[in-house]
């Protein structure tokens, strides 16, 4: 159990049978009166955001939130599957589950796969990802007029920009978090 003096940016804790997470915090001492804890919550499940004050004698129930490694499988309309490594048994993440991530799952990448009461609720994949350029225009010597980068497709249909030397068929590395290109992969 947490007390409102635990609470801090960043805590995870269970709202009416729902994970939030706070994203603001604040301690409010006003002349009269008891102390506030003013805070920004965020539901980690639908996304929405509130503000709530609390009491210090308000008390909170921990979220029962765990990361566990499974692998990707295949997409099926608009899910995607996972596979836990060692029980086998498969999860679905719908697409707003798994967000920005689709633009860089290929087949068997290992990902961190968040639950809530073994609740699949969010996906974090490894911070860089190696794609295969799979459309790439050719660059005309003396075309740098666009910064020296050009828009590539990669083979999970992201587009990303490049530098201009970066060709069709080539492998490259990619930041997950920002989407951006880092470099070029030999193999």
């Amino acid at each position: 159990m947490y007390t409102a003096s635990d609470l801090k940016k960043g805590l995870r804790l269970k709202i009416d049978n729902e994970p939030y997470i706070i994203t603001e915090f604040n301690f409010v001492k006003p002349g009269k009166g008891q102390a506030l804890y003013r805070s920004k919550l965020k539901n980690m499940i639908t996304g929405s955001q509130f503000e709530r004050s609390f009491r210090s004698v308000d008390t909170f129930e921990p979220a029962d939130l765990r990361e566990k490694k499974m692998q990707y499988l295949y997409k099926e309309g608009d899910k995607y599957c996972f596979m836990d490594n060692e029980s086998f048994e498969q999860i679905y993440l719908t697409e707003a589950q798994v967000g920005d991530s689709k633009n860089f799952l290929i087949d068997n990448i290992e990902a961190e796969i968040l639950l809530f009461e073994d609740r699949p609720i969010g996906i974090s994949l490894p911070n860089f990802v190696d794609l295969i350029v799979t459309e790439a225009e050719p660059w005309a010597k003396g075309d740098t007029v666009s910064g020296a980068t050009k828009p590539v497709k990669v083979q999970t249909g992201y587009t990303i920009q490049v530098p201009t030397f970066v060709g069709e068929g080539e492998k490259i590395r990619i930041d997950t978090r920002t989407g951006d290109y880092l470099t070029r992969v030999k193999g």
